[in-house]
């Protein structure tokens, strides 16, 4: 495979980069992955396991190198979607088989359900909805007092309340919201406020994309198959949930990934998962819907 090349687009209130890895020999079938909040470095390790295959990847809006023109902006699912239909228009309109994880999994649904001519497949991984989820009243109210701590008190103490948020296994309880945000200092996190307010995930996406309702008779109608895909080491976890809960309102049963919520990751951004087995499943599931 060739080593990324980086490509540049403008969108309303935004600069979005993003890369193409050719295949070898050239021509391979385009495969996009994408996440929210993280960027097109996560996807290093398993874009190697596809070396046949044209890999696109790209930064959202406001994360790594991809900026922020409009800061004012709300940056919606929706909003994040138009940005990769603007990538996957850039690179040749599709369709393209599309792999998406997290947050990016929320995104590709909106995709899907405005845009299902773009994508041939989709993998949502580990979508984090809990605006789906039967104890959603709490989870989202959970998601609310991050976000509101990472505002009061900075990034550390917002992480810390993150954390403790999204690796609870099982229904979030109603006193989830009003119970003190943990001592950054357990995780490694910084306890000092550096004053910053420009964390997408902890001032934005934890609203956004787990409040996002997807459309459902939208993508029941969809040309696009959609599998939905959730980690082994995961269940109860709030994303893994959200996962289940998208599955069963599509009709469908969700497709266990090795890993857990990172499981595709080879050492990117600190975290080992097990990309190689990680990326077998994937490869065997996309054959499946082909």
């Amino acid at each position: 495979m060739t080593e990324p090349v980086t490509h540049t687009l403008e969108a309303p209130g935004a600069i979005v980069r993003y890369d193409v890895r050719e295949s070898e020999p050239a021509g391979g079938s385009p495969l996009v992955m994408i996440a929210t909040p993280m960027g097109a470095a996560g996807f290093g390790t398993l874009a190697t396991h596809f070396s046949d295959r044209t890999i696109i990847t790209y930064d959202p809006r406001g994360v790594e190198r991809s900026e922020l023109t409009d800061p004012g902006l709300e940056i919606t699912p929706e909003v994040h979607a138009a940005d990769v239909r603007a990538v996957i228009e850039a690179v040749g309109g599709g369709p393209v088989d599309l792999f998406a994880s997290s947050g990016g999994a929320v995104n590709a649904l909106a995709l899907v359900a405005e845009h299902p001519e773009l994508v041939a497949t989709l993998i949502a991984h580990e979508p984090p909805i809990a605006a789906v989820l039967p104890d959603a009243a709490n989870a989202l109210a959970a998601c609310r007092a991050v976000r509101d701590t990472y505002r009061r008190k900075g990034w550390g103490h917002g992480m810390a309340q993150f954390i403790a948020l999204s690796s609870r296994r099982g229904p979030v309880p109603a006193d989830f919201a009003a119970q003190p945000a943990p001592d950054p200092a357990t995780f490694g996190l910084p306890t000092d406020d550096d004053g910053a307010r420009d964390d997408l995930m902890l001032g934005s996406n934890i609203v956004t994309l787990t409040h996002y309702r997807p459309d459902v008779d939208a993508l029941r109608a969809a040309s696009t198959p959609i599998v939905v895909a959730v980690g082994a080491d995961s269940d109860g976890e709030l994303a893994h949930r959200g996962g289940e809960a998208v599955a069963a309102l599509l009709g469908t049963t969700p497709v266990t990934f090795p890993g857990g919520h990172a499981g595709f990751l080879g050492g990117e951004y600190g975290q080992m998962g097990e990309p190689a087995a990680f990326a077998r499943q994937l490869r065997a599931v996309l054959a499946k819907q082909a």
